[in-house]
């Protein structure tokens, strides 16, 4: 088995291999990692406003691939993370992790700027993974928290 790129044993360094896995100049991403951050079961959750009204998109890894390729494809996308709360209790952990997104890493303006908010569980092996992942962009009425 090739060694991961990342300490799976550090909540941290997944949640900076995760925004790397996602994050590049237009063309395809590393989906062999995908596996390696995220358990089998996990689950990815887009939210949105339409017509003022809440919306979400429940997505397993297969259809998260699906659904952001085509975009990836055509288009540089990073998503940078600006702020980051972890708590621990026991074998799951949660992280708010606050990000910005952008078409370069060094553009001053992002795009858009949003909260994932993120859980994982920690394997017998001490690995951490996320097991599920949901996240809101700023709009207007709706702005970032402060981080402390």
């Amino acid at each position: 088995m090739k060694p991961l790129p990342f300490d799976p044993t550090d909540i941290g360094a997944v949640i900076d291999a995760m925004y790397a896995m996602i994050s590049g100049p237009p063309g395809p991403r590393d989906w062999a990692l995908q596996s390696e951050i995220f358990h089998p079961e996990a689950r990815q959750m887009r939210t949105w406003l339409a017509d003022g009204r809440p919306q979400i998109r429940i997505m397993g890894q297969a259809d998260y691939r699906a659904d952001v390729e085509p975009f990836f494809a055509t288009n540089a996308f990073y998503e940078v993370e600006i702020a980051r709360r972890i708590d621990v209790f026991g074998n799951m952990a949660h992280v708010w992790s606050a990000y910005e997104a952008k078409t370069s890493p060094d553009d001053p303006t992002p795009e858009r700027r949003g909260i994932n908010s993120i859980q994982l569980f920690r394997e017998a092996d001490g690995r951490w993974r996320i097991i599920s992942m949901i996240w809101d962009n700023e709009r207007p009425g709706l702005s970032l928290p402060e981080f402390g």
